[in-house]
């Protein structure tokens, strides 16, 4: 959420930032959250007017009382009565300009870093850099889902009668890469000076509209019916959530975390044929990082933690793309985003495994998370980025290790935390 004093001073730069990001639906937003931060802002003079004329007549009412003008004294308290009136009126007033002012503020995109490329969507995105070289083998790569199958490793029917499309049960050497790569991702974090967390998996409606637009609230968040509760689509949501409402001294900061949660998500919309399996679905497990650092700091930070998930996948042999997120692929709080892609030997083509956000201080203004530094308050700025989420992850471990004869390597970084196996073997 955007500051809006700053709005109020730039309008025009608000106005370009939405024509930038291809919502210019929004635009008349800006004259009228002016219009009634003006009006609220008035009101809100007037109140605290108000109140001081009360105070200084309260006080004369004691005096006159006190010299036994007991005439006078109530025609003073009449009128302070009568102001009581007007003031509940103009506090009323107050507060319901300022909730609306709030409420459309929360639908104005944050203003996006000079460095992100202009476009309407995720086809205009731009390549960075690549990491590792992508092979296409000279035999056939089966679809993940097959691959899986060969090693008795998943059953989606089974899944399907239990809780519907979009969900699986992975099993035996599948289920243990799934779970190695966790574990694997937690300590790779850790051994990186994150702290490891396990946080909570539902988080409350003030959370959930503090860490995301209301867009992505509909098209991801399941709520927990008759309750204040929705499942977290991301372990970011609840990791800056913990930060709610509190003030952080500034040499405590960064604060660096890396947690672990399953994930839920609706997944609105059309998938194509390269997203059913393991690719699109309801509920995956995932290792998450976050940051929570001084505004100048940000920048540096948002480079270290794509960085780390570039890292991981190549000490696992995945080659590996990042690109910067065009305007109009950006959700309102980011100021910029990188993806991290993996390559897929089948596809011959790479796919999104990670994202990496700056969110500047969007989050920390609606959660209120502050800074207490030694030139006064300020809110802090929030980054969040994937470590790794399995189920994609199996689909780049599994193409990128397969040998021609159906086995899968197991990368020595991996192989501590498969009992020491060095190939998965193939059942059928």
């Amino acid at each position: 959420m955007i500051d809006i004093k700053f709005l109020r001073e730039n309008p025009d730069v608000v106005k370009e930032n939405i024509k930038k990001k291809f919502q210019d639906n929004k635009l008349p937003l800006v004259d009228e959250v002016i219009e009634l931060d003006k009006k609220s802002r008035e009101a809100k003079g007037k109140a605290d007017a108000l109140r001081a004329n009360r105070n200084k007549l309260s006080k004369q009412i004691g005096g006159l009382f006190a010299q036994g003008k007991r005439e006078e004294a109530e025609e003073l308290k009449a009128q302070v009565t009568a102001q009581g009136e007007e003031l509940a009126a103009l506090e009323a007033q107050e507060a319901e300009f300022s909730a609306k002012v709030t409420e459309i503020m929360m639908t104005i995109p944050n203003i996006i870093d000079d460095v992100v490329p202009i476009g309407k969507d995720d086809s205009e995105n731009v390549e960075v850099e690549r990491f590792g070289e992508p092979v296409v083998p000279d035999y056939e790569i089966p679809y993940h889902t097959d691959i899986m199958e060969s090693f008795d490793g998943i059953d989606l029917e089974s899944a399907r009668k239990v809780a519907g499309n979009g969900f699986y049960y992975l099993m035996g050497d599948i289920a243990r890469v799934h779970s190695a790569v966790i574990a694997y991702a937690r300590d790779f974090m850790i051994n990186r000076g994150f702290t490891y967390c396990v946080p909570p998996f539902m988080i409350r409606g003030g959370v959930v509209t503090g860490v995301m637009s209301f867009a992505e609230m509909d098209a991801m968040m399941y709520k927990i019916e008759g309750e204040d509760l929705y499942l977290i689509g991301t372990s970011e949501h609840s990791m800056i959530g913990k930060f709610i409402d509190t003030m952080v001294k500034e040499e405590e900061l960064p604060k660096t975390l890396t947690s672990y949660s399953p994930c839920f998500r609706k997944e609105k919309g059309a998938h194509g044929i390269e997203e059913r399996g393991v690719y699109r679905i309801h509920q995956f497990e995932k290792q998450e990082m976050i940051v929570v650092c001084k505004p100048e700091d940000s920048k540096m930070w948002f480079d270290k933690l794509w960085q780390n998930t570039v890292d991981l996948f190549r000490s696992l042999d995945i080659p590996v793309r990042t690109l910067e997120c065009c305007s109009g692929d950006l959700a309102d709080l980011k100021v910029r985003s990188i993806d991290v892609e993996a390559w897929s030997p089948r596809q011959k083509k790479y796919f999104e495994v990670g994202s990496c956000s700056n969110l500047g201080d969007a989050q920390a203004r609606r959660l209120k998370i502050r800074v207490k530094g030694k030139d006064g308050k300020y809110f802090a700025h929030t980054l969040n980025n994937t470590v790794v989420a399995p189920p994609r992850m199996l689909i780049a471990f599994l193409e990128n290790n397969l040998n021609a004869d159906g086995t899968v390597s197991i990368p020595e970084a991996l192989r501590p935390y498969m009992g020491g196996q060095e190939l998965l073997e193939v059942k059928k």
